[in-house]
């Protein structure tokens, strides 16, 4: 339950308490210096099993788009209020004896100042796991995390067993999981393109959808992607974009073509990467991603996978680069 403590400073906590338990969250994932920031998490594995579909999605848009690992949010979600499928009070109704309301457990002061719109429907209610999570990421990076962990879940609940059960839950979360997808970029877009980025990062974890998405976000697609609600790898980057008020071309090839080319080396967060791909070639592009910086980026990557961060190092078939609304505010 976050609490808010006017004019105490901030207890900080002995690290050796939790360096057996902190091994299993941070791992290769906490490596991120100043001015870092990170933005993927860890592959869900086989212990996120247990985690409802929809609060697992929303533990990792949320990660993604506050750079706090999913496994710590969902550790936080599952001690306070076992993914909202707790008996207690105030989790889908009223508050509880310590005036706590939502499957995140928020008091009214603390969801006053945090409390995210996660839908976008133009609400913030703090029983919709859609809002609550957001605003608890929003809430651990506003009190130093992901550097300062310990510290962060001490000021969501000022309790030392509190901070050693959600450190335990999240390594046991994390410890199945793909840490090799997981890796940690420099994060320096401003601007539209920084609109751009936070809004690919929203949808991780979205299906990939041959011929779904929009501007609007997730459609269902047609041949292999259709009843597949999610986007293909240009419609992500189309749909990014829009929510920076720029408009580009649908496909990959035609985002190529018309679009501004900028030098391998001198791309930033927000330009769109192009690659060969299986059904394209070097003038016409069959792949295409976002560029988050630190040789990664955001891409929809085919059938069967998911909106995900990934190298752009490791592959060999590099088009080149290309910058949306080159002259505006972009960068």
């Amino acid at each position: 339950m976050p609490v808010i403590v006017a004019g105490v400073a901030v207890l900080v906590l002995a690290m050796v308490l939790f360096a057996g338990a902190l091994g299993g969250v941070l791992g290769a994932t906490f490596s991120n210096g100043p001015g870092e920031g990170l933005m993927c998490q860890t592959t869900p594995g086989e212990a996120a099993a247990q985690i409802p579909a929809s609060y697992l999605a929303a533990y990792v848009r949320a990660g993604a788009a506050y750079g706090i690992p999913w496994n710590v949010l969902a550790a936080v979600g599952a001690v306070e209020s076992d993914h909202g499928r707790g008996k207690g009070s105030g989790i889908r109704s009223g508050r509880n004896s310590a005036g706590a309301a939502g499957p995140m457990q928020f008091v009214s002061g603390t969801w006053d100042g945090y409390g995210v719109d996660g839908d976008h429907d133009g609400k913030t209610d703090v029983y919709d796991p859609a809002d609550a999570i957001p605003a608890a990421a929003r809430l651990l990076k506003a009190n130093g995390a992901p550097a300062h962990m310990e510290r962060a879940l001490f000021a969501y609940n000022h309790a030392d067993w509190y901070v050693k059960k959600v450190l335990a839950q999240a390594a046991a979360y994390g410890k199945d999981a793909g840490a090799a997808s997981c890796p940690v970029v420099p994060v320096a877009a401003s601007g539209r393109a920084a609109v751009a980025v936070r809004a690919a990062l929203q949808r991780i974890g979205t299906p990939y959808s041959w011929g779904g998405g929009g501007p609007n976000g997730p459609t269902s697609g047609i041949a292999q992607g259709a009843g597949i609600v999610g986007f293909d790898c240009s419609s992500l980057t189309l749909y990014a974009w829009h929510q920076a008020g720029i408009s580009i071309p649908r496909t990959s090839q035609d985002q190529w073509s018309t679009l501004p080319h900028v030098p391998a080396g001198r791309e930033a967060p927000g330009d769109l990467v192009f690659f060969q791909g299986a059904l394209g070639s070097m003038s016409r592009p069959g792949h295409v991603g976002l560029v988050l910086g630190g040789g990664k980026m955001i891409e929809a990557p085919h059938t069967g996978a998911r909106v995900r961060i990934s190298s752009i190092r490791t592959r060999s078939d590099l088009v080149g680069y290309a910058r949306p609304g080159a002259g505006s505010d972009t960068a």
